[in-house]
């Protein structure tokens, strides 16, 4: 009974912590993203043994992030983690790789006001993707487990795919076989996004505390009762490594306003059209180092 009482207590001050008139919070995800057997593979053969290992380690690195996410009762302001990175050539290429996959920039999440917004970089010109957050229809699955010291219970959802993210498109049936039959100069004139589609939807599955009783998690996930601390869509995993509940420095949690104003339909437009103006420019030809998708 006194074990009971003393978890009854602990509950309350947590509660009562939460709901504080200058309540905040700040929680660190880790990303991994796994792509199985897409795994791009290196062809050219005059790419010598250390060139090589310094490609797969750069491509390495684009899936394994460290994210930021600080909240307080209604809104959240969430980044990747900045790190110091060398500006060659290679690196400022793998760099707006990443941003095509989803990566870089920062995101103003607001539950109470239902609008995100999110920094965007393409080609050196700098975005603000503003639209109405949407809602997530969660359905209870009733198991548990713990993360830390957090006992966490998981939810699913359906969510619409960010047709801007690179990650979200995936090979027709049959292209990969069609792309093996055509010559170099075929190839240099292949429409890679006829060889590509995008789903509408992908489910999700994620695990909430409700012990940190705030609807905020991650990227554009919410809704839940109670702090998100892992979420995968599959292939990407953003799993909370750490919380801190009413830190000693304060982070000024407002909406961001860098960048050109554009809704999320009208970004992925954009970013499908300097695709394809990247294929134009770059696809295929002699002297090019090739990168295949699949064995």
């Amino acid at each position: 009974m006194k074990k009971i009482v003393i978890l009854f207590v602990l509950a309350l001050f947590s509660v009562v912590s939460v709901t504080a008139q200058d309540f905040q919070g700040m929680a660190v995800y880790e990303s991994k993203t796994s792509l199985g057997d897409n795994m791009p593979k290196l062809d050219d053969k005059q790419i010598t043994p250390e060139m090589r290992k310094m490609i797969e380690e750069r491509m390495k690195s684009m899936f394994e992030k460290t994210f930021v996410l600080n909240f307080d009762k209604t809104a959240s302001l969430y980044a990747e983690e900045e790190k110091i990175e060398a500006n060659d050539e290679m690196s400022r290429g793998f760099k707006m790789m990443g941003s095509m996959m989803g990566g870089g920039g920062k995101q103003y999440k607001n539950i109470k006001d239902k609008i995100i917004l999110q920094e965007k970089e393409i080609f050196g010109k700098e975005f603000l993707v503003s639209d109405s957050l949407p809602q997530i229809k969660w359905k209870m699955e009733g198991e548990s487990k713990k993360i830390g010291t957090y006992t966490c219970y998981k939810a699913t959802a359906s969510v619409p795919v960010d047709k801007s993210n690179l990650m979200n498109f995936r090979p027709k049936k049959g292209a990969e076989e069609e792309i093996k039959k055509k010559s170099e100069e075929e190839i240099k004139s292949t429409n890679f996004m006829d060889m590509i589609e995008m789903p509408k939807e992908k489910t999700i599955t994620a695990w909430y505390t409700p012990e940190v009783p705030i609807s905020q998690g991650p990227e554009g996930y919410y809704g839940l009762p109670g702090l998100i601390l892992e979420v995968t869509d599959g292939k990407t995993t953003l799993l909370c490594s750490k919380v801190v509940l009413n830190p000693k420095e304060k982070v000024e949690i407002k909406p961001l306003k860098k960048g050109e104003k554009v809704t999320q339909a009208e970004f992925s437009e954009i970013m499908i059209k300097k695709m394809q103006e990247m294929q134009e420019m770059y696809g295929g030809g002699k002297g090019r180092t090739q990168i295949r998708i699949g064995g």
